[in-house]
């Protein structure tokens, strides 16, 4: 799988409904064949700060920045953003999922 993780930092105007301004990419995102996850979060220790983290399968990523909504957001993006994103991938051969921590366990659905 191709993992992938991004920094967005939204112009003030759009910190609070950037989910919303990007709906539509995340949704045609989510639907391409090949997508295994697409995720926003919002950062707790700066609000203003929002990550995605994108996983997909290895021949799928390519796909991905040459769709028609790759572009459109290629083109709204710089318009709703204060900085261009900082971005981390990599390839991860022969995984296509999470997996569950080693270092420990919880037992029982602990509340």
């Amino acid at each position: 799988m191709i993992l992938i993780n991004v920094k967005f930092k939204p112009l003030a105007e759009y910190t609070e409904n950037f989910r919303d301004v990007v709906e539509e990419f995340t949704q045609a995102s989510r639907s391409e064949a090949g997508c295994l996850w697409f995720e926003w979060y919002r950062s707790t220790d700066d609000p203003t700060e929002y990550f995605l983290c994108e996983a997909f399968q290895d021949d799928a990523a390519e796909a991905h920045v040459n769709s028609d909504h790759f572009r459109k957001a290629s083109e709204l993006f710089p318009t709703v953003l204060r900085e261009t994103p900082e971005i981390i991938n990599t390839t991860i051969e022969g995984r296509s999922e999470w997996d569950r921590m080693g270092e420990f366990q919880v037992e029982n659905g602990a509340e």
